[in-house]
């Protein structure tokens, strides 16, 4: 058996931030799927939001306030406002790290505009800022090495749980197909999102609810999993995320009759109002025939912008339109659609990072969750564009300094090994035994469509009640699949199947939590229930196992500043 202080699965922005955080005297363990440069957070493009002030005069209480309104007043404000007030030491902190920051004229770091920010906050890297900062976190880790272990390409299982107290993980080496043990006195998930359950999105192939659904399997229950935010400018058909900071620069929105339609949306910030109203006002357009070039996308619109500023603030966006569909955005308008972005809900912890099992906040003991695997709630129901790369590094740090004081407060526990490993190496061989005739690769596609179709961007009851009875019938028909490889070594297959079983019951809550929540806030919106309703709803959806069935419960949010008020942009 494996055994380390501090455990850490992902090596996304969050955890390689706690890694850094936890290693000071204490054994750490970084375990991720991928290798670590190779995490999500280095496809964010547009920016990390802090109130430096270095554009225009800003504050963190107004940061604060575009973060709240932003969100839908379904923010937990205590947690938002230490999360603002630590941004600006975190930028400079990441300068210091080595984060190549783009700059003013006069060497400070530059900001730009970004949706539902009031003012100009994001610093920004070019279009490149998630790789910049992942690149000088990854660097700091290397300088660490002798206190922190890597495991790259290890799969995460299941967690260790005993008497409400978390000992460890049971994991893969992918590489050799073996079944390991993890202890470790305090384990930290970082595990990112799960976009993967939609067709279109702009999430890595990594992004499938494993640390989600390890919780889950192990009594966590998930919150807010219904609000998924869908950015507003992904490649059509694709996905591949063309960064805000394309319209935070001046970029134009056009639909198929060349019109600037978001002046009917939200006129007083067009294309820079909040990212559900942009993707919502897109759906609309195209829903009415009004789409680019009579087809299912919007335009995108840089021309104006000249070549000069394209290539100093969005050389990789415009890389990306040559690469993927030949199209040049200094010369031409990109097509793009709303796509999967955002998973506003997760694993529900307090402002430490400490994961919490119920509306009373008990903690789960030696277990914390950071960045987008999470849900402190600083997001709200709709976050806004830069505050994830704040808040992976933010509470990335925070749950690192929590999980050391845990780890050097108690022993290592006792851990049933042989009981441990039976559980999945039942899982495994039962899938290695299964002669069915399915296809997972068709399962997965049904899937995919159906999450998009019926709880995308617009949903209703009766489309909610058919994607949940769908969902039930891939569930069963996954039992009856087929595995090609039986081998031990690198059998990526196997993995995959695995992920596709826990994408299937993410895809579940997310619909139930969805069909439950009958009012439109933030990334969700019920054609049913068009308006917002703070009487009824104004509380967070806990969604957790009852036997076979999903129960609800309902967690208070917790409101300090600013009472919720009717939100227009």
């Amino acid at each position: 058996m494996i055994k380390h202080d501090v455990l850490i699965v992902g090596a996304g922005l969050a955890g390689m931030r706690a890694a850094i955080e936890c290693c000071d005297g204490l054994s750490v363990g970084l375990l991720t799927k991928v290798y670590p440069s190779r995490s999500h957070s280095g496809a964010a493009q547009g920016g990390i939001a802090a109130s430096l002030g270095n554009s225009e005069e800003d504050s963190w209480e107004e940061h604060m306030f575009d973060t709240i309104k932003g969100g839908d007043y379904l923010n937990d404000q205590d947690a938002v406002e230490e999360y603002v007030k630590a941004a600006p030491r975190i930028i400079y902190e990441l300068e210091h790290f080595g984060c190549v920051f783009s700059r003013m004229a006069d060497g400070r770091i530059a900001q730009r505009s970004f949706g539902g920010h009031s003012k100009p906050r994001a610093c920004f890297s070019a279009d490149r800022t998630g790789h910049a900062i992942l690149h000088a976190l990854h660097e700091q880790l290397m300088k660490r090495g002798k206190e922190v272990k890597i495991y790259n390409e290890w799969y995460l299982h299941s967690l260790v749980v005993q008497e409400d107290q978390c000992h460890g993980v049971v994991v893969s080496n992918v590489k050799t197909g073996e079944v390991e043990i993890i202890q470790a006195k305090s384990v930290i998930f970082a595990t990112g999102g799960y976009g993967r359950v939609f067709k279109i999105t702009t999430n890595a192939y990594a992004s499938t609810a494993d640390g989600a659904i390890a919780a889950f399997n192990a009594g966590v229950p998930l919150e807010d999993p219904e609000f998924v935010q869908f950015h507003p400018s992904g490649l059509y058909r694709q996905g591949i995320l063309f960064s805000e900071a394309a319209r935070g620069e001046g970029g134009y929105l056009l639909n198929g009759k060349e019109e600037r339609f978001m002046e009917a949306y939200a006129p007083a910030r067009m294309e820079l109002a909040p990212r559900d109203i942009v993707a919502r006002a897109e759906q609309s357009e195209i829903d009415a025939g009004r789409g680019w070039n009579g087809e299912g996308c919007i335009a995108l619109d840089l021309r104006h912008l000249g070549e000069a500023r394209i290539m100093e603030r969005l050389p990789q966006i415009r890389q990306l339109g040559i690469d993927f569909i030949g199209v040049d955005c200094i010369k031409d308008p990109l097509p793009i659609q709303p796509s999967a972005h955002y998973s506003m809900g997760g694993i529900p912890t307090n402002m430490f990072g400490q994961v919490v099992l119920d509306k009373n906040k008990t903690p789960l003991r030696g277990f914390f969750a950071a960045g987008e695997c999470a849900c402190v709630s600083v997001h709200g129901a709709n976050r806004l564009g830069t505050n994830s790369l704040l808040d992976a590094t933010v509470f990335g740090e925070r749950t690192g300094k929590s999980a050391a004081e845990h780890a050097r407060s108690v022993g290592f526990g006792q851990i049933n090994e042989g009981r441990e490993k039976a559980g999945v190496l039942k899982q495994i061989e039962e899938i290695f035994q299964r002669s069915g005739t399915e296809s997972y690769n068709d399962i997965r596609n049904e899937m995919k469509d159906t999450m998009m179709e019926q709880c995308g961007v617009f949903r209703d009851a009766d489309r909610l009640k058919e994607c949940l009875e769908k969902l039930k019938s891939l569930q069963m028909r996954f039992k009856n699949g087929k595995v090609t490889d039986k081998g031990k070594i690198f059998n990526t297959e196997l993995f995959e199947i695995i992920e596709l079983g826990n994408m299937l019951k993410m895809a579940e809550i997310i619909t139930f939590g969805a069909l439950n929540r009958e009012e439109s806030r933030g990334g969700h919106f019920r054609t049913d229930f068009p308006k917002r309703n703070d009487e009824k709803f104004l509380h967070h959806s806990m969604i957790g196992k009852d036997g076979d069935e999903l129960k609800l419960e309902k967690k208070p949010v917790v409101i300090t500043k600013y009472p919720p008020k009717e939100r227009t942009y």
